[in-house]
């Protein structure tokens, strides 16, 4: 579908889905551990279980990495979703530990990046929580100084010093990751986990999971065409997780985030903006706009306005023309130089939203596990997630960073947030702090234009970046 000149896709925009689909379930079927879903977590922990020699079954409703594996901006993220403060405030006693289970996320993702086959257009980059007025400046000190002091590799600078586009004051650089092709890296992995000889079931919606009998017994798994009979499940379906009836109530909230993709934009255009690191943006908002530059010449942006699922669940959709109209006017106000280029296309996907934050592990039933919501940092940290717990169901014992975000008992608190009235409130606020940020900017550029002299001037307009400076050490 083409609505003024963009192109809405009801998949992504990275890549085309693959040609060969695997079969769907047909009859009964025995292994050692099914796994339920086929997203970066799903297929991360197939490719372990796999390569460990046990035998693993992967079912999926779509084709894998049909969801928001391969439908997000595509920034590799070091640090823990939310903002830090709130997180660190809700969680003290396991805020550290978030932050290297982060971390650990990206450096491994890094290294799975490597052996995967094709090129995912890796750039490590890292990826900087950018600031568009004072205010934001502000928190983004405050957010960089509580994660330097829970251990997480990031330094504060003016927008000069981060080599930020002009519209940018400063913020903090997470030197951990990058950008990549989301889809290429989803695609990538569904390639290895079939090299890996997974048994994978595409275009088969599980629609039970039942345990059967006590202690070592079986969980039947059930299908249109037929079941599995698994030793032990892993669920990983993240905004789907609602659908399965053994899934922990309240365990995640399903969210539409859209994405839009201008036109190339030429390097010397780009360049003049200031952008020269090329690290990916991420707003200080309540909702935040991500912005990042792509191998292939465009700008990808998203989020901005998030949208709740219908009630009847999530479904497939293209985005909404007006959130997309919305998200164009944040791109041409952070760069006015380039009010020209045009949004070429726009898609989107569903992501899981936690009460809590943070990404949650654990075991729902007896031999059943559940591997969920990485609020949005899911392209680091659910490759890692799900690997973890491919290792624990293999017979290891529970790593470090698998305990700082497991769940001993599957209950979950009521989200106070996560709905339509919060999340446009939130939207509300956020357009009405950038427009007392612009009349403020405003007023500034009369006064210092206009009763200044141009030593005052310059005098002043050098000082920011001697003010804003990353911390010594």
């Amino acid at each position: 579908m083409t609505t003024d000149g963009v192109s809405y896709s009801d998949f992504t925009g990275w890549v085309d889905p693959p040609a060969d689909l695997t079969a769907s379930l047909e009859g009964d079927v025995r292994c050692d551990v099914a796994v339920v879903g086929g997203g970066l977590a799903g297929m991360a922990a197939a490719l372990r279980l796999a390569e460990r020699g046990v035998d693993v079954v992967l079912l999926e409703a779509g084709f894998c990495g049909y969801g928001s594996a391969s439908r997000n901006v595509g920034q590799l993220t070091g640090a823990p979703a939310g903002d830090p403060g709130l997180v660190s405030t809700m969680h003290p006693g396991r805020f550290r530990d978030l932050v290297r289970f982060a971390e650990g996320a990206v450096h491994f993702t890094e290294e799975l990046l490597g052996q995967l086959p094709g090129d995912c257009d890796y750039e490590p980059t890292g990826n900087v929580g950018a600031a568009v007025s004072a205010g934001q400046l502000r928190k983004a000190r405050r957010n960089a100084e509580i994660l330097r002091r829970a251990g997480a590799d990031v330094v504060f600078g003016s927008g000069r010093d981060l080599a930020l586009p002009a519209g940018f004051l400063g913020g903090f650089l997470e030197r951990a990751g990058g950008l990549l092709n989301p889809g290429k890296f989803a695609l990538a992995l569904r390639r290895a986990v079939l090299a890996a000889g997974a048994r994978v079931f595409e275009r088969t919606a599980v629609r039970a999971v039942e345990p059967q009998g006590r202690g070592a017994g079986v969980v039947v798994l059930g299908a249109a065409g037929g079941r599995v009979r698994a030793g032990r499940v892993l669920i990983t379906t993240n905004a789907y997780a609602r659908e399965l009836a053994i899934a922990p109530k309240r365990l995640a909230t399903p969210v539409w985030v859209s994405v839009i993709e201008t036109e190339p934009v030429p390097p010397e255009r780009l360049a003049a903006t200031g952008w020269t690191s090329r690290s990916g943006i991420v707003t200080q908002h309540n909702l935040m706009q991500s912005y990042r530059p792509t191998a292939h010449g465009t700008i990808v942006s998203g989020v901005r306005r998030l949208r709740t699922a219908p009630r009847g669940g999530p479904h497939a959709r293209t985005p909404d023309p007006a959130t997309v109209a919305d998200l164009a006017r944040g791109f041409h106000d952070r760069f006015p130089t380039l009010r020209d280029i045009a949004v070429q296309r726009a898609w989107g996907g569903w992501i899981a939203m936690t009460p809590s934050w943070l990404p949650v592990a654990g075991e729902a039933a007896r031999n059943v596990f559940y591997a969920i919501g990485c609020n949005g940092h899911g392209l680091a940290q659910a490759p890692y997630l799900g690997t973890l717990l491919a290792d624990r169901l293999a017979g290891n014992a529970l790593h470090d960073d698998l305990t700082a975000v497991w769940r001993e008992r599957p209950r979950f608190a009521p989200s106070p947030v996560f709905n339509a009235a919060a999340l446009g409130t939130a939207w509300w606020i956020d357009r009405l702090s950038d427009r007392l940020a612009g009349r403020r900017s405003d007023r500034s550029h009369d006064r210092l234009s206009g009763s200044r002299s141009d030593r005052s001037h310059d005098r002043l307009s050098g000082s920011r970046s001697d003010r804003i400076h990353p911390p010594a050490g």
